[in-house]
């Protein structure tokens, strides 16, 4: 099986490509350069496989939640690939591809935060289901960093850049005890075509025009008396 991933919704413009079995990747902080990044190392990953579009099976898309205009690249690149070839897509939540790494490593949970902005974050926790896939234990939200619930006993892996500017509120109302904390780590694609791999295994898969980003929230920017609130804070 030949799947083809792409993640844009954070700062990594990430892909990657499994050709039976065999995983290959590209990983780049982007900041906003993703519509330059993004094709050539499609392109250059597709070449390095010796393989062609017409080849894939099926395409997969790191779906968010992240940066707006970072989720709308890729879901838009992915379904315009799709559509194209007729292939079906497969939609990756960014913060599961985040926690599939560590899950992986032998960590039993893991608790994902990506820096949403405007004082939040984008919060999930994960454990290895049968398969040794992520399973919500928390589902994705959005929420303020000194707002999230504690979580159960045992040890925790703390991944994200949520936890890079938020640790210290995180710690507190998470209650959680932590083996560890990365708090530059982002989602790879590498990761995703795993998860989606396993979704296609499972018989999933879908019709590129179901596809849709997770935005999980509808507000973008603070407002300018909002910014200067937060300032005044």
């Amino acid at each position: 099986m030949k799947v083809l991933a792409l993640d844009t919704a954070t700062e990594a413009c990430s892909v990657a490509l499994s050709v039976d079995g065999n995983v290959l990747g590209r990983h780049e902080v982007a900041g906003r350069s993703h519509t330059q990044l993004l094709m050539p190392m499609v392109h250059a990953l597709m070449q390095q496989a010796g393989i062609g579009f017409a080849q894939l099976d099926a395409i997969a898309c790191g779906i968010g939640p992240g940066s707006f205009a970072g989720v709308r690249i890729g879901v838009g690149v992915v379904k315009g690939l799709a559509l194209a070839l007729d292939r079906p897509v497969i939609g990756v939540s960014s913060l599961a591809a985040l926690a599939k790494p560590v899950l992986d490593a032998g960590q039993a949970r893991v608790l994902c935060a990506i820096d949403a902005r405007m004082n939040e974050v984008y919060w999930a926790a994960y454990g290895a289901n049968e398969r040794g896939m992520p399973a919500d234990i928390v589902s994705p939200q959005v929420i303020a960093p000194d707002a999230v619930e504690p979580v159960g006993g045992g040890c925790w892996a703390a991944v994200g850049t949520g936890w890079g500017t938020y640790e210290t509120q995180l710690r507190a109302a998470s209650a959680a005890q932590l083996s560890g904390v990365d708090g530059t780590a982002l989602p790879d694609a590498r990761a995703l075509v795993l998860i989606a791999l396993e979704e296609l295994r499972r018989g999933g898969g879908m019709d590129a025009d179901a596809l849709v980003p997770a935005y999980l929230r509808n507000k973008v920017a603070l407002t300018l008396s909002e910014q200067q609130a937060l300032r005044r804070g």
